[in-house]
């Protein structure tokens, strides 16, 4: 019998990253709503019901898996995985909805789970490494793989697969690799075992491989048309596939026997039960279960209204091929079959495009949306001899000509903004921005109301961007649009209760620790609700950039007053070129590594004096026009050049280039010119680097800073430069947890925060850090005795939770509060 629907699971608000289901009775899901949720039921007849929601993670959680019964656990374990970095495992017998125990060692986002019979259990992070724990301690660390490891797989207890963005699948011995498999040519997503061969793995190039352990690759099969994200295998060994193109896929002896399409953007997750049905989560946040057992399917009005759902999606050209309406058959095509399950043809009905599977199940065509982009069916502007709804100009480089971004409105923006950026070499940390950018612009359609949560951020090559957004547009949410890396968000809910020597990073807005807990401490459960925003204790740099773009476009402009005879004589001079070609060699190491959440490498020749130098010349005699290369660089180098910190009178010189190229001591005029915006943001970013380390406070630069920061029109700055400015605040801050601040310091501080909290009110990150940077001051201030006057903070702190109704805004004016 064909797979038909056996259930609908409604209970996650956003995409359900993975799904497992060990029996045929119990289901556990992991979603971005930060959540998990375990399903089951009382029998075979008996519908499945919520039976714990688990608080998996303060962000979204992407992974699941599931450990065996034990004395402690006899209903067995959820263990999951997120974005804030910690694997959580929870009692599935009278769970809290608390972790038992926590798992901490990886430093970014864990994105795999699997486990074994025995309590092993595997998992794989963005940090480019899967870690093996046993009885809930580290015991190996699997490093190899040059991206991120995105698939794990327990072959046993000894024994592991691991699948990477770096296209390659490993095996391991313990903590040994011994075989490392290429072949795939995007990332690999999704690894399971073959009974009797070896494995099977899905990849970002629509391909599944199955391979013998000892490396030969027994067959491959296609059909899906874009990404496959997960798999699983049958009790009768046929092959179970998700993908991107909303389709889970049955595969037999290398053929696609069925082909279920969803109601949603993206197949997530697969799994399979030992009764034979298959468990998908999906983009629109729901868990379905499909049976080929006609006992279980549901009834016939609701499996005609799920198909109805399914055949009323607007479905994009893209996915089945891009032919003139006038060349299309009608509706009598349909009376020939299909030649394979899962062949998609396109007919006319009427004035409408619609488009239908073979189902060779059924031995039907099944109709699975209205086709409304496709050639000639109303779209006015042509891209590379392809018609589209929109094509946008997107600003994304001062001095450059516009970009062009072709969409269609049935189109998933994501998949439009992934194709715009790849296209342009441009870094896929920009997609969300662009993603607003093209839903602001367009009246787009959203398959499935699933949201569109579609993300693949391990790759993109960068391209420069001096700029203060990258398209065009308002800022992403989530991280910073000038350096793409992650908005400050100190704990915006509780992780589960660490161990004290646990450090947090509060601009992810997760955790990096660098042990596993100990045996005892991971078995406390976890009690804590909310965890303590104030103090916070690790200030922020600006250190993210694309240097080998940088270090291209500064060459450039040199070459260009280089081949002018009247600044001919301001281009670098040989020795200027070798250290700041240097300059560029030792940063491009040392952000590499820290793109990976690892520290600076050691190296031979680090940063001096002589480097430093040399930008100040470019920066004293460069048309200011071409100085934002410099200026970046000059940014960069604050945060990584020890000679910088240690010579007082150097950091002056240095500082004071910076302020006269972007014209600091000038009256504001506004709105600024866009090249003395530009250098102005370079300029407070660099003031943010500059106290990014614990040094010793040089009160005289500071009064400097400040007496700045006070003329400056902050109400009428630019968001960006609003940013820079409190995060230099916010550093400062930092700073007076660690020793007494100058007390003239001290009080200019608060009044240029207070200063910040009474203009800011439409951004609230420049609003979230200015309130941390209160928070830490008063907090300084009890510890130091030191009395605060509490009327002066009240006005401005009941104010804020309504222009900002962000939880992170509530919670830390509430410990503001409490302080007073």
């Amino acid at each position: 019998m064909p797979y038909k629907l056996s259930a609908t699971l409604k209970g996650h608000s956003a995409d359900v990253r993975a799904v497992v289901s060990p029996t045929s009775d119990l289901v556990i899901s992991a979603s971005r709503d930060s959540t998990a949720i375990s399903w089951s039921r009382a029998s075979a007849d008996a519908g499945f019901t919520q039976t714990a929601v688990l608080h998996a993670g303060s962000r979204y959680v992407n992974a699941v898996a599931y450990l065996q019964p034990s004395p402690d656990a006899p209903a067995g374990y959820a263990v999951t995985g997120g974005q804030d970095t910690i694997i959580n495992v929870f009692s599935l017998a009278n769970t809290t909805g608390e972790p038992n125990f926590s798992l901490i060692g990886h430093t970014d986002n864990v994105c795999a789970l699997d486990t074994t019979p025995d309590g092993t259990i595997i998992s794989g992070s963005w940090d480019r490494t899967a870690k093996v724990w046993k009885d809930f301690k580290l015991v190996f660390d699997l490093t190899g793989h040059q991206q991120s490891v995105w698939a794990v797989l327990a072959v046993d207890g000894r024994q592991f697969l691991t699948g990477s963005a770096d296209n390659t699948v490993k095996l391991w011995n313990q903590h040994k690799n011994v075989r490392t498999y290429p072949g795939h040519t995007q990332a690999v997503r999704g690894l399971a075992l073959i009974t009797d061969i070896g494995f099977a793995s899905c990849s970002n190039d629509g391909e599944i491989r199955i391979w013998t352990m000892e490396g030969d690759v027994v067959y491959t099969v296609t059909g899906h048309t874009s990404f496959v994200y997960s798999l699983s295998v049958l009790p009768n060994g046929d092959i179970i596939s998700g993908g991107e193109d909303r389709t889970v896929r049955i595969w037999r002896d290398g053929e696609c026997a069925q082909t279920i399409v969803h109601p949603a953007i993206s197949v997530w997750s697969v799994s399979t039960m030992p009764n034979g049905d298959i468990v998908t989560g999906c983009s629109d946040g729901v868990v379905r279960i499909f049976t080929a057992e006609e006992s279980r399917y549901l009834p016939g009005d609701q499996l005609k209204a799920y198909e109805d759902q399914v055949a009323s999606q607007a479905l994009p050209a893209q996915q089945v091929g891009d032919v003139k309406k006038s060349d299309l058959p009608g509706l009598e095509a349909l009376s020939q079959p299909g030649k394979k399950s899962g062949e998609v043809k396109m007919v006319r009905d009427g004035d409408n495009v619609t488009a239908h599977q073979w189902d060779s199940a059924t031995s039907s065509w099944q109709k699975i949306g209205d086709v409304v982009d496709a050639v000639g069916s109303g779209r006015k502007q042509l891209y590379k001899g392809k018609e589209y709804d929109y094509v946008f100009d997107v600003d994304v480089q001062e001095g450059m000509p516009p970009l062009k971004l072709p969409y269609n409105v049935s189109e998933n923006p994501y998949t439009a903004a992934q194709r715009f950026l790849e296209s342009h070499d441009l870094p896929m940390t920009y997609l969300d921005q662009v993603v607003k950018f093209i839903e602001q612009n367009a009246g787009g359609v959203n398959l499935g109301g699933g949201g569109g949560q579609f993300v693949d951020p391990y790759t993109g090559a960068s391209r420069y961007q001096p700029a203060s957004t990258a398209a065009g547009s308002g800022g992403s949410e989530f991280m910073d649009p000038f350096t793409g890396a992650s908005r400050y968000r100190a704990a915006p809910s509780t992780p589960p209760a660490v161990p004290s020597t646990a450090s947090s990073d509060p601009w992810t807005g997760g955790s990096r620790y660098s042990r596993a807990t100990s045996a005892a401490a991971a078995r406390r459960p976890s009690t804590a609700t909310r965890g303590k925003i104030i103090p916070v204790r690790k200030p922020l740099a600006f250190r993210q950039a694309n240097v080998s773009a940088m270090q291209g476009k500064l060459h450039q402009l040199d070459q260009a007053l280089r081949n002018e005879i009247s600044t001919s004589s301001l281009s670098m001079y040989p020795q200027e070129m070798s250290l700041v070609d240097e300059a560029f060699k030792y940063l491009a190491q040392v952000i590499s590594h820290l793109a990976h959440w690892t520290n600076p490498p050691d190296t031979t020749n680090p940063l001096n004096a002589s480097h430093l130098n040399a930008i100040i010349s470019l920066l004293e005699r460069w048309p200011r026009e071409t100085l934002y290369p410099v200026m970046d660089l000059a940014r960069l180098l604050i945060a990584f050049c020890p000679s910088y910190s240690e010579d007082r009178v150097l950091k002056q010189r240095f500082c004071d280039a910076m302020a006269n190229a972007a014209l600091a001591y000038d009256p504001w005029e506004m709105p600024l010119p866009k090249g003395r915006e530009t250098n102005m943001l370079f300029l407070y970013r660099a003031l943010a680097n500059t106290f990014h380390e614990p040094e010793e406070i040089d009160v005289p630069f500071v009064h400097r800073i400040f007496n700045g920061f006070s003329e400056a029109p902050y109400g009428d700055l630019s968001k960006t430069l609003r940013v820079a400015m409190t995060t230099t605040l916010l550093n400062i801050s930092c700073i007076g947890l660690r020793e007494p601040l100058d007390l003239d310091i001290k009080s200019k501080l608060f009044r240029l925060v207070i200063k910040t909290l009474q203009a800011e009110r439409s951004e609230s990150e420049a609003a979230y850090r200015s309130l941390v940077a209160l928070g830490n001051i008063i907090y300084a201030s009890k510890e130091q005795g030191q009395a605060i006057d509490a009327s002066l903070i009240r006005p401005y702190l009941s104010a804020l939770p309504s222009a900002f109704p962000e939880e992170r805004i509530k919670d830390v004016t509430k410990e503001i509060v409490d302080l007073l």
